[in-house]
Protein backbone atom coordinates (compact mmCIF):
# COMPACT_ATOMS: atom_id res chain seq x y z
CA UNK A 1 0.00 0.00 0.00
CA UNK A 2 2.72 2.34 0.86
CA UNK A 3 4.35 3.84 -2.15
CA UNK A 4 8.16 3.04 -3.16
CA UNK A 5 10.44 5.67 -3.21
CA UNK A 6 14.39 4.40 -3.87
CA UNK A 7 13.19 0.83 -3.35
CA UNK A 8 12.63 1.25 0.49
CA UNK A 9 9.38 0.12 0.62
CA UNK A 10 7.75 -3.17 -0.47
CA UNK A 11 4.47 -2.24 -2.17
CA UNK A 12 1.53 -4.40 -0.32
CA UNK A 13 -1.16 -2.67 -1.74
CA UNK A 14 -2.80 -5.71 -2.85
CA UNK A 15 -6.08 -6.61 -0.92
CA UNK A 16 -8.45 -5.54 1.50
CA UNK A 17 -7.78 -3.44 4.71
CA UNK A 18 -8.74 -6.24 6.75
CA UNK A 19 -6.37 -8.22 5.50
CA UNK A 20 -3.76 -6.03 3.97
CA UNK A 21 -0.46 -3.70 4.93
CA UNK A 22 -2.11 -0.87 5.30
CA UNK A 23 0.06 1.40 7.82
CA UNK A 24 3.47 2.54 6.36
CA UNK A 25 5.11 3.62 9.29
CA UNK A 26 7.98 2.60 11.14
CA UNK A 27 8.07 1.28 14.91
CA UNK A 28 8.85 4.91 16.25
CA UNK A 29 5.36 5.61 14.66
CA UNK A 30 7.72 7.93 11.88
CA UNK A 31 5.95 7.56 7.73
CA UNK A 32 8.39 4.97 5.68
CA UNK A 33 7.88 7.64 2.99
CA UNK A 34 9.14 10.68 5.51
CA UNK A 35 12.19 8.20 5.86
CA UNK A 36 12.66 7.97 2.33
CA UNK A 37 12.87 11.76 2.42
CA UNK A 38 15.25 12.04 4.58
CA UNK A 39 17.37 10.04 1.57
CA UNK A 40 18.07 7.02 3.86
CA UNK A 41 19.88 4.87 1.03
CA UNK A 42 20.06 0.78 1.86
CA UNK A 43 23.13 -1.11 1.37
CA UNK A 44 22.74 -4.08 -1.11
CA UNK A 45 23.54 -6.40 2.09
CA UNK A 46 20.48 -5.21 3.92
CA UNK A 47 18.51 -4.67 1.12
CA UNK A 48 18.83 -8.55 0.15
CA UNK A 49 18.46 -9.10 3.63
CA UNK A 50 15.24 -7.60 4.25
CA UNK A 51 13.60 -8.48 1.11
CA UNK A 52 14.89 -12.20 1.94
CA UNK A 53 13.15 -12.72 4.61
CA UNK A 54 10.15 -11.16 3.88
CA UNK A 55 9.70 -13.79 0.98
CA UNK A 56 10.93 -16.56 3.41
CA UNK A 57 8.21 -14.82 6.25
CA UNK A 58 5.39 -14.84 3.73
CA UNK A 59 5.69 -18.50 2.47
CA UNK A 60 5.77 -19.52 6.35
CA UNK A 61 1.81 -19.20 6.89
CA UNK A 62 1.48 -20.23 2.90
CA UNK A 63 3.21 -23.96 3.65
CA UNK A 64 1.87 -24.52 7.12
CA UNK A 65 -1.58 -22.86 7.07
CA UNK A 66 -2.26 -24.86 4.06
CA UNK A 67 -0.89 -28.16 5.38
CA UNK A 68 -3.46 -27.49 8.59
CA UNK A 69 -6.24 -26.65 6.76
CA UNK A 70 -6.11 -30.53 5.35
CA UNK A 71 -7.56 -31.30 8.68
CA UNK A 72 -8.83 -28.15 10.46
CA UNK A 73 -12.64 -29.33 9.67
CA UNK A 74 -12.56 -32.28 12.40
CA UNK A 75 -11.75 -30.16 15.27
CA UNK A 76 -15.44 -29.44 17.30
CA UNK A 77 -14.53 -26.24 18.47
CA UNK A 78 -16.60 -23.30 16.67
CA UNK A 79 -13.46 -21.66 16.50
CA UNK A 80 -11.81 -23.94 14.77
CA UNK A 81 -14.12 -24.73 12.08
CA UNK A 82 -12.96 -23.42 8.69
CA UNK A 83 -15.83 -20.64 7.17
CA UNK A 84 -16.43 -21.43 3.26
CA UNK A 85 -16.18 -18.84 1.03
CA UNK A 86 -19.08 -19.37 -1.74
CA UNK A 87 -19.03 -17.95 -5.21
CA UNK A 88 -21.38 -15.47 -4.74
CA UNK A 89 -19.28 -14.44 -1.59
CA UNK A 90 -15.84 -13.98 -3.74
CA UNK A 91 -17.69 -12.16 -6.15
CA UNK A 92 -19.00 -9.55 -3.41
CA UNK A 93 -15.71 -9.79 -1.88
CA UNK A 94 -13.67 -6.65 -4.13
CA UNK A 95 -16.73 -4.99 -3.58
CA UNK A 96 -17.34 -4.66 0.37
CA UNK A 97 -13.30 -4.10 0.15
CA UNK A 98 -13.45 -1.17 -1.98
CA UNK A 99 -16.32 0.58 0.48
CA UNK A 100 -14.37 -0.84 3.27
CA UNK A 101 -11.37 0.97 2.34
CA UNK A 102 -12.88 4.32 1.33
CA UNK A 103 -14.49 4.26 4.36
CA UNK A 104 -11.33 4.55 5.94
CA UNK A 105 -10.02 6.62 4.00
CA UNK A 106 -12.94 8.66 5.20
CA UNK A 107 -12.87 8.51 8.85
CA UNK A 108 -9.13 9.53 8.61
CA UNK A 109 -10.10 12.74 6.66
CA UNK A 110 -12.74 13.53 9.09
CA UNK A 111 -11.85 12.23 12.63
CA UNK A 112 -8.51 12.60 14.32
CA UNK A 113 -6.10 9.56 13.31
CA UNK A 114 -5.00 9.06 17.01
CA UNK A 115 -8.04 8.01 18.17
CA UNK A 116 -8.98 6.23 15.36
CA UNK A 117 -5.63 4.12 15.29
CA UNK A 118 -6.09 3.91 19.40
CA UNK A 119 -9.01 1.84 18.49
CA UNK A 120 -7.71 -0.33 15.92
CA UNK A 121 -4.79 -0.99 18.13
CA UNK A 122 -7.26 -2.36 20.87
CA UNK A 123 -9.37 -4.01 18.53
CA UNK A 124 -5.80 -6.15 17.19
CA UNK A 125 -4.22 -6.52 20.47
CA UNK A 126 -7.53 -8.58 21.29
CA UNK A 127 -7.98 -10.30 17.66
CA UNK A 128 -3.75 -10.87 17.56
CA UNK A 129 -3.26 -12.65 21.03
CA UNK A 130 -6.51 -15.30 20.08
CA UNK A 131 -4.80 -15.93 16.92
CA UNK A 132 -1.11 -16.40 17.78
CA UNK A 133 -2.23 -18.87 20.71
CA UNK A 134 -4.50 -20.89 17.70
CA UNK A 135 -1.37 -20.53 15.96
CA UNK A 136 1.35 -21.55 18.99
CA UNK A 137 -1.21 -24.67 20.22
CA UNK A 138 -0.04 -27.76 17.94
CA UNK A 139 3.43 -26.84 18.99
CA UNK A 140 2.52 -26.75 22.64
CA UNK A 141 0.97 -30.12 22.41
CA UNK A 142 4.11 -31.50 21.20
CA UNK A 143 6.55 -30.02 23.94
CA UNK A 144 4.21 -29.77 26.77
CA UNK A 145 5.56 -32.38 29.73
CA UNK A 146 3.59 -35.47 30.15
CA UNK A 147 3.88 -34.87 34.22
CA UNK A 148 2.15 -32.06 34.30
CA UNK A 149 -1.73 -32.88 34.63
CA UNK A 150 -4.09 -31.24 31.89
CA UNK A 151 -7.37 -30.10 33.06
CA UNK A 152 -10.01 -29.55 30.44
CA UNK A 153 -12.41 -26.21 30.18
CA UNK A 154 -15.17 -25.71 28.27
CA UNK A 155 -16.59 -21.69 27.08
CA UNK A 156 -20.33 -22.59 25.73
CA UNK A 157 -22.71 -19.67 24.65
CA UNK A 158 -25.99 -21.29 23.77
CA UNK A 159 -29.39 -18.93 22.29
CA UNK A 160 -32.70 -20.09 23.06
CA UNK A 161 -34.03 -23.16 24.79
CA UNK A 162 -35.53 -26.70 24.67
CA UNK A 163 -35.44 -27.60 21.13
CA UNK A 164 -34.80 -24.27 19.85
CA UNK A 165 -31.34 -23.65 21.59
CA UNK A 166 -28.64 -22.94 19.23
CA UNK A 167 -24.82 -23.32 20.04
CA UNK A 168 -23.19 -19.83 19.42
CA UNK A 169 -20.07 -20.21 20.60
CA UNK A 170 -18.64 -24.07 22.12
CA UNK A 171 -14.71 -23.53 22.59
CA UNK A 172 -13.10 -26.48 24.37
CA UNK A 173 -9.45 -25.90 25.58
CA UNK A 174 -7.48 -27.13 28.11
CA UNK A 175 -4.10 -26.11 30.25
CA UNK A 176 -1.84 -26.55 27.44
CA UNK A 177 -3.86 -23.47 26.07
CA UNK A 178 -3.69 -21.42 28.44
CA UNK A 179 -0.57 -21.28 28.41
CA UNK A 180 -0.26 -20.69 25.16
CA UNK A 181 -2.78 -17.28 25.76
CA UNK A 182 -0.49 -16.26 28.35
CA UNK A 183 2.57 -15.75 26.24
CA UNK A 184 0.65 -14.46 23.68
CA UNK A 185 -1.04 -11.94 26.07
CA UNK A 186 2.97 -11.19 26.70
CA UNK A 187 3.58 -10.75 22.81
CA UNK A 188 0.15 -8.01 22.63
CA UNK A 189 1.75 -6.16 25.46
CA UNK A 190 4.82 -5.52 24.25
CA UNK A 191 3.43 -5.02 20.89
CA UNK A 192 0.99 -2.12 22.48
CA UNK A 193 3.41 -0.72 24.13
CA UNK A 194 6.57 -1.01 22.06
CA UNK A 195 5.25 -1.32 18.56
CA UNK A 196 8.31 -3.43 18.03
CA UNK A 197 8.85 -4.93 14.52
CA UNK A 198 9.09 -8.45 15.93
CA UNK A 199 5.75 -7.86 17.69
CA UNK A 200 4.23 -6.60 14.74
CA UNK A 201 5.74 -9.74 12.64
CA UNK A 202 4.83 -12.59 15.17
CA UNK A 203 0.98 -11.40 15.06
CA UNK A 204 1.38 -11.00 11.26
CA UNK A 205 2.52 -14.28 10.96
CA UNK A 206 -0.24 -15.55 13.15
CA UNK A 207 -2.89 -13.47 11.34
CA UNK A 208 -1.96 -15.16 7.96
CA UNK A 209 -1.73 -18.38 9.02
CA UNK A 210 -5.03 -18.92 10.60
CA UNK A 211 -6.42 -16.76 7.41
CA UNK A 212 -5.75 -19.37 5.17
CA UNK A 213 -5.82 -22.24 7.20
CA UNK A 214 -9.62 -21.67 8.03
CA UNK A 215 -10.85 -19.26 4.67
CA UNK A 216 -11.96 -22.40 2.55
CA UNK A 217 -12.91 -21.98 -0.75
CA UNK A 218 -15.35 -24.85 -1.98
CA UNK A 219 -14.16 -24.90 -5.43
CA UNK A 220 -11.51 -23.66 -8.10
CA UNK A 221 -13.81 -21.58 -9.86
CA UNK A 222 -14.67 -19.40 -6.89
CA UNK A 223 -10.92 -18.99 -6.30
CA UNK A 224 -10.54 -18.13 -9.82
CA UNK A 225 -13.55 -15.40 -9.33
CA UNK A 226 -11.96 -14.19 -5.94
CA UNK A 227 -8.29 -13.40 -6.64
CA UNK A 228 -9.56 -11.95 -10.34
CA UNK A 229 -12.01 -9.81 -8.45
CA UNK A 230 -9.19 -8.46 -6.57
CA UNK A 231 -6.29 -8.17 -8.90
CA UNK A 232 -8.84 -5.70 -10.28
CA UNK A 233 -9.45 -4.00 -7.10
CA UNK A 234 -5.55 -3.88 -6.40
CA UNK A 235 -5.05 -2.30 -10.00
CA UNK A 236 -7.38 0.28 -9.25
CA UNK A 237 -7.02 1.53 -5.99
CA UNK A 238 -3.33 1.46 -6.39
CA UNK A 239 -3.08 3.29 -9.90
CA UNK A 240 -6.03 4.78 -10.32
CA UNK A 241 -6.53 6.93 -7.16
CA UNK A 242 -4.19 8.07 -3.85
CA UNK A 243 -7.00 6.24 -1.65
CA UNK A 244 -4.76 3.64 -1.12
CA UNK A 245 -1.47 5.66 -0.56
CA UNK A 246 -3.16 7.86 2.02
CA UNK A 247 -4.96 5.19 4.18
CA UNK A 248 -1.61 3.10 4.12
CA UNK A 249 0.16 6.25 5.64
CA UNK A 250 -2.48 6.89 8.10
CA UNK A 251 -3.36 2.99 9.02
CA UNK A 252 -1.57 1.39 12.62
CA UNK A 253 -1.81 -1.94 12.80
CA UNK A 254 0.09 -5.74 12.44
CA UNK A 255 -1.79 -6.63 9.37
CA UNK A 256 2.04 -6.35 7.56
CA UNK A 257 5.37 -8.12 7.49
CA UNK A 258 8.37 -5.63 8.51
CA UNK A 259 11.76 -6.28 8.08
CA UNK A 260 14.68 -3.40 8.59
CA UNK A 261 16.43 -2.56 5.83
CA UNK A 262 19.26 -1.12 8.24
CA UNK A 263 19.57 -3.70 10.53
CA UNK A 264 23.17 -4.94 9.76
CA UNK A 265 23.94 -1.08 11.25
CA UNK A 266 21.89 -0.69 13.83
CA UNK A 267 20.73 -4.27 14.95
CA UNK A 268 17.41 -4.77 16.25
CA UNK A 269 16.64 -0.48 17.15
CA UNK A 270 16.41 -0.69 13.23
CA UNK A 271 13.93 1.86 12.01
CA UNK A 272 13.81 1.94 7.81
CA UNK A 273 12.00 -0.94 7.24
CA UNK A 274 10.08 -3.07 3.96
CA UNK A 275 6.98 -4.14 4.28
CA UNK A 276 4.80 -6.85 3.05
CA UNK A 277 1.12 -6.81 2.99
CA UNK A 278 -0.97 -9.64 4.81
CA UNK A 279 -3.63 -9.97 1.68
CA UNK A 280 -0.44 -10.69 -0.78
CA UNK A 281 0.50 -13.89 1.50
CA UNK A 282 -3.88 -14.85 2.46
CA UNK A 283 -5.36 -14.49 -0.78
CA UNK A 284 -3.25 -16.40 -2.71
CA UNK A 285 -2.54 -18.75 0.11
CA UNK A 286 -5.98 -19.91 0.48
CA UNK A 287 -6.01 -20.70 -3.23
CA UNK A 288 -2.50 -22.62 -2.50
CA UNK A 289 -4.15 -24.29 -0.22
CA UNK A 290 -7.61 -25.16 -1.66
CA UNK A 291 -4.83 -26.99 -4.29
CA UNK A 292 -3.31 -29.43 -1.62
CA UNK A 293 -6.57 -30.63 -0.65
CA UNK A 294 -7.31 -31.31 -4.36
CA UNK A 295 -3.88 -33.33 -4.64
CA UNK A 296 -5.35 -34.95 -1.07
CA UNK A 297 -8.49 -36.05 -3.00
CA UNK A 298 -6.94 -37.31 -5.98
CA UNK A 299 -5.08 -39.89 -3.61
CA UNK A 300 -2.72 -40.48 -5.58
CA UNK A 301 0.06 -39.68 -3.21
CA UNK A 302 1.57 -36.40 -4.53
CA UNK A 303 1.46 -32.67 -4.05
CA UNK A 304 2.08 -31.66 -7.90
CA UNK A 305 -0.74 -28.40 -7.85
CA UNK A 306 0.81 -27.48 -4.41
CA UNK A 307 4.40 -27.84 -5.01
CA UNK A 308 3.63 -26.31 -8.31
CA UNK A 309 1.05 -22.97 -7.03
CA UNK A 310 4.04 -22.32 -4.39
CA UNK A 311 6.51 -22.43 -6.49
CA UNK A 312 4.52 -20.10 -8.62
CA UNK A 313 4.38 -17.65 -5.24
CA UNK A 314 7.46 -17.40 -4.89
CA UNK A 315 7.70 -16.59 -9.39
CA UNK A 316 5.32 -14.04 -8.74
CA UNK A 317 6.64 -12.37 -5.49
CA UNK A 318 10.31 -12.39 -6.84
CA UNK A 319 9.21 -10.54 -9.80
CA UNK A 320 7.04 -8.05 -8.34
CA UNK A 321 10.10 -6.76 -6.35
CA UNK A 322 12.20 -7.04 -9.43
CA UNK A 323 9.99 -4.87 -11.28
CA UNK A 324 9.61 -2.09 -8.20
CA UNK A 325 13.48 -1.72 -8.40
CA UNK A 326 13.53 -1.44 -11.60
CA UNK A 327 10.85 1.04 -12.42
CA UNK A 328 11.36 2.67 -9.25
CA UNK A 329 7.44 2.37 -8.52
CA UNK A 330 5.15 0.97 -6.32
CA UNK A 331 3.59 -2.26 -7.70
CA UNK A 332 0.30 -3.78 -6.94
CA UNK A 333 1.74 -7.68 -6.10
CA UNK A 334 -1.67 -9.23 -6.92
CA UNK A 335 -1.09 -7.58 -10.46
CA UNK A 336 2.06 -10.25 -10.50
CA UNK A 337 0.65 -13.23 -7.86
CA UNK A 338 -2.44 -13.63 -9.21
CA UNK A 339 -1.80 -14.53 -12.36
CA UNK A 340 1.19 -16.93 -11.63
CA UNK A 341 -0.80 -18.64 -8.91
CA UNK A 342 -4.07 -19.59 -11.15
CA UNK A 343 -1.86 -19.72 -14.31
CA UNK A 344 0.57 -21.80 -13.92
CA UNK A 345 -1.20 -25.06 -11.77
CA UNK A 346 -3.99 -24.52 -14.75
CA UNK A 347 -1.15 -25.44 -17.45
CA UNK A 348 0.12 -28.41 -15.14
CA UNK A 349 -3.87 -29.73 -15.14
CA UNK A 350 -4.03 -29.09 -19.05
CA UNK A 351 -0.53 -31.00 -19.77
CA UNK A 352 -1.83 -34.22 -17.33
CA UNK A 353 -5.31 -34.12 -18.79
CA UNK A 354 -6.64 -32.85 -15.05
CA UNK A 355 -8.26 -30.41 -15.78
CA UNK A 356 -12.11 -31.16 -15.78
CA UNK A 357 -11.27 -33.10 -12.41
CA UNK A 358 -9.84 -29.75 -11.13
CA UNK A 359 -12.98 -27.88 -12.18
CA UNK A 360 -15.32 -30.49 -10.97
CA UNK A 361 -13.88 -30.37 -7.43
CA UNK A 362 -15.97 -29.28 -4.30
CA UNK A 363 -15.77 -28.91 -1.28
CA UNK A 364 -18.35 -28.85 1.78
CA UNK A 365 -18.65 -26.11 4.21
CA UNK A 366 -18.56 -27.64 8.04
CA UNK A 367 -22.63 -26.37 7.98
CA UNK A 368 -23.74 -28.28 5.29
CA UNK A 369 -22.00 -31.18 7.02
CA UNK A 370 -23.67 -30.85 10.55
CA UNK A 371 -26.77 -30.03 8.84
CA UNK A 372 -26.46 -33.44 7.08
CA UNK A 373 -25.42 -35.52 10.16
CA UNK A 374 -28.38 -33.81 12.10
CA UNK A 375 -30.52 -35.07 9.24
CA UNK A 376 -29.21 -38.42 9.23
CA UNK A 377 -30.10 -38.69 12.94
CA UNK A 378 -33.96 -37.18 12.71
CA UNK A 379 -34.24 -39.71 9.90
CA UNK A 380 -32.97 -42.49 11.83
CA UNK A 381 -34.78 -41.78 15.70
CA UNK A 382 -38.08 -41.64 13.03
CA UNK A 383 -37.39 -45.17 11.77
Amino acid sequence: MADVNQGSVLPSETSPPALDGLNATDSNGTDAVNATVAKFVATPEGTALAYGSLVFMALLPIFFGALRSVSCGKSKNSSDMPETITGRDAARFPIIASCTLFGLYLFFKIFSQEYINLLLSMYFFVLGILALSHTMSPFMNRIFPANIPIKQYQLLFTQGSGETKEEMVNYEFDTKDMICLVISTVVGVWYILKKHWIANNLFGLAFALNGVELLHLNNISTGCILLGGLFVYDVFWVFGTNVMVTVAKSFEAPIKLVFPQDLLEKGLGASQFAMLGLGDIVIPGIFIALLLRFDVSLKKNTRTYFHTSFLAYIFGLGLTIWVMHTFKHAQPALLYLVPACIGFPLVVALLKGELTEMFSYEEVSAEDIAAKEGTTQVEKKDK
